[in-house]
Parts: structure tokens; sequence; C-alpha cells
């Protein structure tokens, strides 16, 4: 299992919101390549970017912040955040990004899911499934439909989806612990599973590593990071002592 740090941009900082909401916003630096820069000297082996205004409005105004993020580092980049048609996928992988992060276009349009997989690979494409009280939130979070966690899973599972990015909405950004319980019902699923959410300590990045057997293969941590709850290079070489074990 590798740790991703997160960096989410919002007109043209990097920020990080609780909840997903807005006017719950903390905005850590103004030079969100600089982050990266920093996270890949920690030693991240990966990179994970929301583009907050994509998310939220549609409006993809971080373009080229996110072409030098992808071009600053010497890892892969993925990237989400109001990519809902294959002209913005396209964009995305031609400013850089290693893989593609689909979320509302999952719910509203499937059949983009299948074009983008048939055409890249589902190897390079991770759908995020955002859930509030089990249910799926889509458009930038803003809006909870009353479609079940799990039906989605199956029905990405279905398109040939093999990567899902799950998010407990209520615990992002709010250092309550990862959502265990709601891990455990969609590693069934067999995908292979990015866990986000709730990170706040160590303990709960190797909780989340002893469940690599139930297809948890990598877990995003933002606020606890930018918070200075842990350093990002101490839950690396912990990880990394478990697995030569």
């Amino acid at each position: 299992m590798i740790i991703i740090p997160a960096i989410d941009i919002r007109q043209g900082n990097s920020v990080r919101l609780k909840q997903g909401k807005i006017n719950a916003e903390t905005i850590y630096s103004v030079d969100p390549v600089f982050i990266a820069r920093l996270w890949r000297a920690k030693g991240a082996r990966r990179i994970h970017v929301v583009d907050l205004d994509g998310a939220l409005s549609g409006t993809n105004i971080n373009r080229e912040i996110i072409r030098n993020i992808c071009t600053s580092v010497d890892i892969p980049v993925e990237v989400g955040g109001g990519i809902r048609d294959m002209d913005k996928i396209r964009e995305v992988f031609d400013l850089g990004a290693e893989l593609v992060v689909l979320g509302t276009v999952a719910v509203y349009n499937p059949e983009i899911v299948r074009k983008a997989i048939c055409k890249y690979g589902a190897e390079k494409i991770i759908v995020a499934v955002d859930a509030k009280d089990g249910k799926v939130a889509i458009d930038g979070w803003k809006d909870v439909t009353p479609i079940d966690v799990l039906e989605l899973v199956s029905r990405l599972k279905e398109m040939g989806v093999q990567k899902i990015l799950y998010t407990d909405i209520l615990r992002d950004g709010m250092f309550t612990g990862p959502d265990f319980a709601g891990l455990e019902k969609l590693s069934k699923s067999g995908m292979k599973i990015i866990a986000s959410g709730g990170v706040k300590t160590i303990a709960d990045l190797v909780k989340l590593k002893q469940k690599e057997k139930s297809g948890i293969v990598a877990a995003i941590v933002g606020s606890a990071l930018y918070t200075d709850e842990f350093k990002l290079e101490d839950a690396i070489k912990t990880l990394e002592i478990l697995e030569s074990k």
C-alpha cells in the first residue's frame, strides 16, 4: 500500500476543505507546484491532484498549474475534478497526468467511463466513489443521490473499472479516522481500492495497510500532512518496515 499526498487546487491555491465545504476552506500555499515538489522530496511515490474549480463548477481554470505539477515531479500524478467528457480526459492526459480520476460522469453518463477504459486502459482510469451516509454524492459533493455506494460499485465493475477511490465525505478533513466499516463492505467487490478521508495518524495508515488483502492498494492523505499531524517520511518509513517483516 502506498501513501498518496493530496493537492487540492482552488483559484490557483493549494487548499484543504472540511467535508468538501467551500466555507470551510484553508489556504496552505499559493504555490501548488512547490507543494508537489515538497511531497516528492519527502518520498511520495504518487501525487493526487484535485481541481476543485472543475469539480464545483465544471470550469477548469487550473490547467497550467496541473501541467507544471506533472512536469516538475518524476512520479505519477493522478488528476480529478470536473472531468466529464472525453475531450477533458484527453486534455488531462495531455497535461502530463499518469492517471485520470472520474466521478460525477460515472453516474450521469457511464458510457464515458466505458469509452475511457477502452481508449486508455483500465489501469489509467480511477473512478471516485464519494459517499455520504452510504449514498453516492456528485457535482463536487454538492448533491447526494439515492444511489447506494455498493450499487454504484457493482455497476462500475460491469463497465470494466478496476480501481475506485472511496471517500467518506463526512470524514474528509475531520481527523476522525478512515471509514473502515465502509471499506470492509467494498472489499467484497474485488476492486483495487484507494482509501481517502479521515486519516489522522500513522496508526490509521498501519491499519489500512493491514487490510491490503481486502483490496486496499493506497491511501490518500491531505489535511493530516498539511497540519503536521505526522510527517510523510515517517509514515512511509513505518509502512516500509512493516513490508519488510
